[in-house]
């Protein structure tokens, strides 16, 4: 078992979860925005056999993709740099998938040993596309934030901003809450984990017809 986190489910004491995850989304965000710039290397400073790698890296993916979907929004964009930004995109939303595949198959790798009640339910999504949701939304509070100390936005919009930063930082609170508490009944017995892969279409060679056409 990885051990930044032995301790926590060793110990039962696995609501402490987003309290690893959460401070590495931020130092991501941090650090990215230090040149800011989607064409910057990736410099994950994590052991590449921690959950913390996993971690920094898929919220790396998100604030490119953050970024990304801001420049192709330009309404001078020329047309051939915004399909070549789409199709950025496209790929780093399979990039995306495929990491949140990988962490779930780290928590599969976790509870494997999990002895399952007989009651046992099973959730809506798994641990890793719930953190996934607690990456980008960290990404959304970075950016309200950043409209909030705005030094040209004028009061209304920073009041505007303001009050939508609170709310987005309650339903982080919330949503980290489910999330250690999903961890804490899988852990348990009380839920089990049963994933499937999102084996999207559209970016397959076989499976699009157009890609297909195109062998």
């Amino acid at each position: 078992m990885d051990s930044e986190i032995r301790s926590i489910f060793d110990a039962k004491i696995n609501t402490m979860f987003t309290a690893l995850a959460l401070p590495i989304f931020r130092e991501t965000i941090a650090t990215y925005h230090i040149d800011d710039h989607v064409d910057q290397p990736i410099n994950n400073p994590y052991p590449q056999d921690e959950i913390s790698h996993l971690l920094y890296n898929k919220c790396w993916i998100d604030t490119v993709q953050w970024h990304l979907e801001d420049i192709i929004r330009d309404p001078k964009i020329e047309p051939d740099k915004a399909l070549e930004i789409k199709r950025r995109i496209d790929k780093s939303n399979q990039h995306r998938t495929d990491l949140v595949e990988i962490i779930d198959d780290f928590f599969l790798t976790q509870f494997k040993d999990a002895e399952i009640k007989e009651n046992a339910a099973i959730n809506t999504e798994s641990p890793a596309w719930a953190i996934d949701r607690l990456s980008i939304l960290t990404l959304k509070i970075y950016h309200m934030r950043e409209e909030v100390e705005r030094a040209d936005a004028d009061p209304a919009h920073k009041e505007r901003c303001k009050a939508k930063l609170g709310i987005l930082e309650q339903q982080e609170e919330d949503l980290s809450l489910a999330i250690d508490q999903l961890l804490e009944d899988i852990a348990e017995g009380k839920k089990y984990m049963k994933v499937y892969k999102q084996m999207k279409m559209y970016n397959d060679d076989e499976l699009n017809p157009v890609l297909r056409g195109q062998k």
